[in-house]
């Protein structure tokens, strides 16, 4: 359990924690506020991410994620709701560029082999190769 830096990218520094604390499986959980919001939706047709930028504060309403390998390193998989002052959501997956107000999070980490990430050819998504 931890809080993460300010002005710092928050999908970044959750994978810098993975990786300085060696968690190659776990499972992430957050709250707080961002100054600035990068989210992505899959296009399932195209098979391609499609961005939002947000560039005002908004409060992390949750923050859910898991941890897994993709190409042999601690990968964050990440979907995040924000909220505005009006009280409208906005969701999706956690993209870069995403910049921390406030975020206190939970890095459950899991015992058992590593899940991998491959591309699977008919999502275009890196998807675990298996189960644990």
């Amino acid at each position: 359990m931890g809080r993460l830096t300010f002005g710092a990218d928050l999908l970044e520094e959750l994978g810098e924690i993975c990786r300085r604390e060696t968690v190659d499986l776990g499972w992430i959980a957050g709250l707080g506020a961002v100054s600035k919001a990068c989210l992505a939706y899959y296009d399932q047709r195209k098979h391609e991410y499609q961005s939002l930028v947000i560039d005002r504060p908004l409060e992390i309403t949750n923050l859910v994620g898991n941890v897994s390998l993709r190409d042999g390193s601690p990968f964050v998989h990440a979907h995040v709701t924000l909220a505005d002052g009006a009280g409208h959501a906005y969701g999706g997956h956690l993209a870069a560029g995403t910049i921390v107000f406030a975020c206190e999070y939970v890095l459950e980490a899991l015992s058992g082999p590593a899940l991998e990430r491959a591309l699977d050819e008919t999502t275009g998504l890196y998807l675990w190769k298996g189960s644990v």
